[in-house]
């Protein structure tokens, strides 16, 4: 949608002007999976797609909510002491959260608004709409009633949205990219102590693809807490024999002489990719700020090896696309995201974009059976409001 169209969509609904327009990007992870709740790093970036809201204020305590990515739903609208999860509010839920925090936070009585939402993150594609509906809503509501609150603080918020209110137990790493973002640049975050990184994305003929499997991911919420809970015996059986608080903490030399300590050959392998997969995430940052993309590259494959075979996240739809795009030219590749589905992204030379989305997709319909879906993506700004004459045709 362009700008006009989003106008028009909210004055029709809303029988009035908008006021204010604020953006949040979906986010990628190019390294650094499964890692942050394991006392590790992450390695994401914003990207250019993701969520837009007009706001309005109005004068009584009444909010109104509407997304143009769910019309059948249509307008939804709750009153100030009417804020709590509603199974039936569905979307809605997310900018009523932030709602309840930012007042939560500081302590103001907030007029109503009226919001007007669109979102181009591909459904489904695991590049976190959620995070990016609730740092659009933080971030223009901190704006529009002039509150004040750090971009930081509207961060972790956002967290305690997915944790507190909607019910996943969910680390800060898409909060954070969303709402820190640097056009350009990529970000090596500890997710533990928030220290950040930011290292430039300059890849000299290169081009991000996003894979999307299309495939549905039931399994990752089961399997994503197993893991979790066999990392978390991996080190308690490291603890005996190394004075670590985190497999994060834990080098790959050290790993490699203390492992049998943990006497099972399934943790061992839960926790040597925690071990090795934190070390490749320090390694990109290096390879990147010198523009060593080959290295980058390398590194990437190495991660979806080590998710595949040791932690055991992949399934046969991730590895085909990865190996597809192994085989037509990729710098490197891996899947992103929780795994068993969602997506994989892919360092492609440019100029042969279009050659290497053919050839993978034709390989994943022979084997899979349907078609992926692919994104080009550049690295954006984080949330932030612009200016309602500065949206065009891009969007």
């Amino acid at each position: 949608m362009d700008q006009k169209q989003m106008v028009v969509s909210f004055k029709r609904l809303f029988e009035r002007e908008p006021t204010h327009l604020f953006f949040a990007p979906g986010r990628i992870n190019l390294i650094g999976e499964h890692t942050d709740y394991n006392g590790g790093h992450v390695f994401p970036a914003a990207l250019t797609f993701g969520t837009y809201v007009l706001m309005t204020m109005r004068e009584d305590d009444v909010f109104r909510f509407y997304s143009e990515n769910f019309p059948e739903i249509g307008i939804v609208e709750r009153r100030s002491n009417d804020l709590g999860f509603r199974s039936e509010d569905d979307w809605t839920n997310y900018p009523k959260a932030m709602l309840s925090l930012l007042r939560e936070r500081t302590g103001q009585t907030l007029h109503g608004v009226d919001m007007w939402f669109f979102g181009n993150i591909p459904n489904g594609a695991g590049l976190s709409s959620s995070a990016s509906i609730e740092l659009a809503t933080a971030f223009g509501l901190n704006a529009l009633y002039g509150l004040g609150v750090e971009p930081i603080e509207l961060v972790k918020l956002g967290q305690r949205a997915e944790n507190e209110y909607i019910g996943v137990n969910s680390g800060i790493m898409d909060q954070f990219a969303i709402g820190m973002g640097k056009a350009g640049h990529a970000m090596l975050l500890d997710c533990d102590t928030l220290e950040c990184e930011y290292a430039p994305v300059d890849l000299d003929g290169l081009s991000i693809v996003i894979m999307n499997t299309n495939k549905r991911r039931e399994l990752a919420e089961s399997k994503y807490n197993e893991r979790r809970t066999e990392c978390e015996e991996a080190l308690r059986r490291l603890q005996s024999v190394l004075p670590v608080k985190a497999l994060g903490d834990v080098s790959p030399a050290d790993f490699e002489r203390v492992r049998q300590a943990i006497g099972d050959e399934v943790l061992i392998k839960r926790a040597r990719h925690a071990v090795y997969e934190n070390d490749r995430t320090l390694k990109a940052l290096v390879a990147l700020k010198a523009n060593w993309l080959e290295e980058f590259g390398r590194l990437m494959n190495a991660s979806h090896v080590s998710l595949r075979d040791d932690y055991e996240v992949t399934g046969v739809e991730l590895d085909t696309l990865v190996e597809a795009a192994w085989d037509n030219g990729a710098v490197g590749a891996r899947m992103t995201g929780a795994g068993f589905g969602g997506c994989a992204i892919a360092l492609v030379p440019t100029d042969g974009m279009d050659g290497f989305m053919e050839a993978v997709e034709r390989r994943y319909r022979e084997e899979v059976g349907y078609a992926p879906t692919f994104y080009a993506a550049s690295i954006g700004e984080g949330a932030h409001e612009l200016n309602l004459g500065e949206l065009k045709e891009e969007v």
